[in-house]
């Protein structure tokens, strides 16, 4: 028998699906389709893509590259699940990593596969500090975030997230970001300080783990000599380094890494999100061989061993980082990017934020942020906010779009901030 429907497919997800949904609230549309930086709704609405799944999708939706290789990887029944057992697909992937990521950096750390989240990433980092050190304590900044698990929700300082825990978050010591205090401030200098005082209270940290910039913490972006400043403290310390690369990395912020040219060589390093090219789960830490203590299954995970990721991955990394083109060509739209930010911001007296192609205005309010994302919406635009009120309008489009479409997009961004900033002058007045 076939059942008629009588309600709207949307009434499924308020009917089964968990009230814990947050993008689907701001964006309520049923999306079937997407290629490149667009995302089709059932109706066949194009929607550009300014989220492009929180930077996920660094490479587009469905590059036609990556999905020839998983699907002739998928036609041949190439092994999809592995756990950690040897495979062509996961050898492919090491090795292509190898040659285009470490060796061009004179790296030579392992990888090491955590499961399909970047959390699971922070998870085995910060647990990996503490067996190398025998310490505890972690030191995580202000407006950091490294996930929603217990322990790397315990180094995020959102609190509406810390909120969700209901339990003590323990183990993590909270330092001030750069220019947290503002520009006059070195907050380098006051960790250094607290952590050379034994009567500080602040112990001896395991790690101290930094975003180089954060992303949900409202795109602030730390300097080069901060960070190298902040390597520094860890050695003197004791402490192994932690770059959290998870939003900041494979290309988004200028390199494949976010630190590439700053002269850091950090112990530990999480990826995820668009390490695997194309949108599929794959979760790695980064290990100096020196740390790499583990024993045998001594932190693992059923999921780690995504051999479809590992194809993906494999031809994303040959295909954009091959050579220095796909990022010469980056730097271009993240100049463009800067300078139309710019005038949107300087048009309403604003600033904006962060580096590359990870760049937000500041709206001056959650509310007016809002505002502008959701007349975005009606536009045919998706974009998101972040910041510890939600006031950072964040710009996450695709690394691979089109010049034409990405200022089509950052016109529709213009005009929504002259619509709604324009409303909130006129009732000030």
């Amino acid at each position: 028998m076939t059942l008629t429907k009588t309600t709207s497919p949307l009434a499924t997800f308020d009917r089964v699906e968990s009230r814990v949904r947050s993008y689907s609230r701001s964006f309520p549309k049923m999306f079937d389709k997407a290629v490149g930086a667009t995302i089709y709704d059932t109706s066949g609405k194009a929607y550009t893509d300014f989220l492009a799944g929180c930077s996920s999708l660094n490479y587009g939706h469905n590059d036609p590259d990556l999905k020839a290789a998983l699907i002739e990887y998928v036609s041949a029944d190439g092994i999809a699940h592995g756990l950690d057992m040897f495979t062509d697909a996961k050898e492919h992937f090491l090795a292509n990593f190898e040659q285009y990521i470490l060796k061009p950096r004179g790296m030579n750390h392992r990888v090491q596969f955590t499961g399909p989240t970047g959390a699971n990433a922070v998870e085995a980092a910060l647990k990996l500090a503490r067996k190398v050190t025998g310490r505890n304590s972690v030191i995580s900044f202000t407006n950091g975030f490294h996930g929603v698990t217990l322990g790397a929700l315990a180094a995020t300082g959102n609190g509406k997230h810390r909120a969700g825990a209901s339990t003590p978050l323990s183990g993590v010591t909270r330092a001030a970001f750069d220019g947290y205090y503002g520009p006059e401030i070195n907050t380098a200098d006051l960790l250094d300080h607290q952590l050379s005082d034994p009567s500080s209270g602040v112990d001896a940290p395991a790690a101290i783990i930094v975003e180089t910039v954060q992303g949900e913490g409202g795109l602030n972006a730390a300097s080069k000599s901060w960070l190298q400043q902040i390597e520094k403290i860890a050695r003197k310390h004791g402490a192994l380094f932690i770059i959290d690369d998870i939003q900041a990395g494979c290309g988004r912020t200028g390199g494949f890494f976010s630190f590439d040219g700053m002269g850091l060589s950090p112990d530990l390093i999480t990826m995820a999100k668009s390490l695997s090219g194309m949108g599929l789960p794959l979760a790695v830490t980064l290990i100096k061989p020196e740390h790499d203590i583990w024993k045998p299954a001594e932190h693992n995970g059923t999921f780690r061993g995504n051999n479809h990721a590992f194809i993906t991955a494999a031809a994303a990394l040959e295909k954009f980082w091959a050579d220095d083109s796909f990022a010469t060509e980056v730097a271009k739209k993240a100049e463009y990017l800067a300078d139309r930010l710019g005038a949107i911001a300087d048009e309403h007296d604003l600033g904006i934020k962060g580096r590359g192609m990870m760049l937000g205005v500041d709206a001056g309010s959650g509310e007016h942020a809002a505002a502008i994302c959701k007349t975005c919406f009606t536009k045919g635009l998706i974009i998101e906010t972040s910041g510890s009120f939600d006031q950072i309008v964040k710009v996450l489009a695709p690394l691979t779009i089109s010049t034409e479409q990405l200022a089509a997009g950052l016109d529709t961004l213009e005009a929504a901030f002259d619509a709604v900033m324009g409303l909130h002058r006129a009732a000030a007045e």
